[in-house]
């Protein structure tokens, strides 16, 4: 007969595997004008204990935005010392106005359990995919070109020629899509399905079989 005193080890070390934490790294990225602020701060409300990742840029502040919560706001000299002292996951020209991914704080937080979020342009993610193949890339978007168009043009936060080169790049980055490991669409006045699609997508992750740990 067969009791709880015999133990397996092997057993054992399969149950401890899976009661431990497995944190994943996710790269939520797709065109501007798609929501990847929106969902993000969706994400924010659900209070699932994410680390956001904050991004450096050498951009101006805009209106409403934050220091630090939004994005690192830096000037181009001292973008260029995190360059210079690898403090950067990676890093990219956009739009004229460099952008950055600190690392530091990325390999502590999935060092300590938490799932890690990163909002980074699509140049951007494929450099974190080469970098880490098992990060989990989410390509988001809107339902169709013209209503991508149409958000763009609502932000009115350029001059009409950087309009133009952003609709331009929008649609280029597009066709990228296949790139992803998963598309999710965030249809207008519908974002709290995308922000649920997203932590469905989440969870799945932290759930597959073949889950390995995040190297930086």
């Amino acid at each position: 007969m067969i009791t709880l005193q015999d133990r397996d080890h092997e057993v054992e070390m399969l149950y401890a595997s899976l009661n431990a934490p497995r944190p994943v790294l996710i790269v939520l990225s797709g065109p501007s004008g798609v929501g990847k602020d929106s969902v993000i701060q969706g994400l924010k409300q659900t209070n699932y204990p994410f680390y956001f990742v904050v991004t450096a840029t050498t951009r101006p502040i805009r209106p409403n935005e934050r220091d630090g919560v939004d994005y690192h706001f830096v000037s181009v000299g001292e973008f260029a010392e995190m360059i210079e002292n690898d403090e950067l996951l990676e890093y990219a020209v956009v739009y004229g106005d460099y952008k950055g991914i600190p690392k530091k704080h990325v390999r502590e937080a999935l060092a300590s359990g938490q799932d890690v979020i990163m909002r980074i342009d699509v140049q951007g993610a494929a450099t974190i995919r080469a970098l880490v193949p098992n990060a989990v890339t989410i390509f988001l978007t809107a339902e169709s070109e013209e209503e991508l168009v149409r958000r763009l043009q609502l932000r009115k936060t350029e001059e009409p020629d950087q309009l133009k080169m952003r609709i331009v790049t929008a649609r280029r980055e597009l066709r990228r899509f296949t790139e992803f490991d998963y598309v999710v669409i965030n249809r207008e006045e519908q974002l709290e399905d995308a922000v649920n699609e997203v932590l469905s997508i989440i969870r799945a992750e932290k759930s597959r079989v073949d889950w390995t740990p995040v190297i930086l």
